[in-house]
């Protein structure tokens, strides 16, 4: 046995407006740059409210990033620059390298019940890779091995492995590992980490605890009350668990089953400029890429 991570840190999203008008929650974003290196920003769109979603995210570019939304309700349809029109359903993933530039749209759609549930996640291309030729993965949900462990715990597979199976998504420069994870009520669970890598953990159902020992005060809290005089060791949902450094994460729950996504990646320890959907090394970059914007030489490969 490795050495387990402690949590470093803990957060909760914050109400957020983008786009068109989504109301969805920011569990990170550009205030935060270095500390999750390589990812940039996490939002969490979950809704049972269509008028909070239905306005969608209407054309718009990127450049230097790629963008991973993994829905779990409803849908998201999408279009781009590539030509790449479709449909991203419950238990599908898009994978979108920007590289040198895209633009898309993309546009939620509830369910049967007017649910929607979902969440984004942005990565950082090292400056090597940020004007790579634009790439689109549609991961279907069939394509996502799902790994049965000791105690009933289910593991889906997106990027990276568990369990001896390893998920649709590969090639990625960052190394990243991407899993959806459920712990049944009364369990634990020991998932190996590269050391070095950021190690991140967001809590979508239920509770549980990340650390050993359980101690409530032994880590920072983002987003606490100042009035919040009870301190609990248990991370709920809607919290974000970031870890430092070590060989594997914990995770045991109580009474209640939990359900999160685990998310790691090699740190790419450069420059970050950032202006809206938009990262660069330099400001320099940045101005000319929203030059290039403007002017109509933005898109560097066309549609297909």
């Amino acid at each position: 046995m490795g050495d387990i991570r402690n949590i470093r840190r803990i957060l909760k999203g914050r109400p957020t407006l983008e786009g068109a008008g989504v109301h969805l929650k920011r569990v990170f974003g550009n205030s935060h740059v270095p500390l999750f290196d390589p990812f940039l920003l996490l939002d969490d769109f979950r809704s049972d409210h269509p008028d909070h979603y239905l306005k969608g995210f209407p054309w718009h570019p990127h450049r230097g990033i790629e963008t991973i939304t993994y829905m779990i309700r409803g849908h998201v349809e999408h279009g781009d620059s590539m030509g790449n029109r479709g449909v991203v359903g419950a238990g599908d993933v898009q994978w979108m390298t920007a590289g040198s530039g895209v633009i898309h749209q993309e546009m939620p759609k509830g369910d049967a019940k007017g649910s929607m549930g979902g969440f984004q996640l942005w990565a950082n291309l090292p400056r090597s890779h940020k004007m790579m030729a634009p790439r689109y993965r549609d991961v279907r949900e069939s394509t996502v091995p799902e790994a049965v462990l000791e105690g009933g715990v289910r593991v889906k597979v997106i990027c990276g492995s568990a369990g001896g199976l390893q998920g649709p998504v590969r090639d990625i420069v960052t190394d990243p590992e991407y899993l959806d994870i459920t712990v049944p009520a009364g369990r634990e669970f020991l998932h190996p980490t590269r050391r070095g890598h950021t190690v991140l953990a967001y809590v979508i159902k239920g509770k549980g605890f990340f650390c050993p020992d359980r101690q409530p005060f032994s880590h920072e809290i983002e987003e606490n009350s100042y009035f919040d005089m009870k301190g609990s060791a248990s991370v709920g949902n809607g919290m974000l668990v970031l870890f430092s450094d070590g060989d594997e994460v914990s995770v045991a729950t109580e009474e209640d089953p939990i359900r999160f996504l685990l998310v790691s990646g090699r740190p790419i320890g450069e420059p970050v400029a950032w202006y809206g959907p938009i990262v660069m090394n330099t400001q320099e970059e940045l101005r000319v890429a929203f030059a290039e914007y403007q002017n109509g030489t933005f898109i560097k490969q066309r549609e297909k």
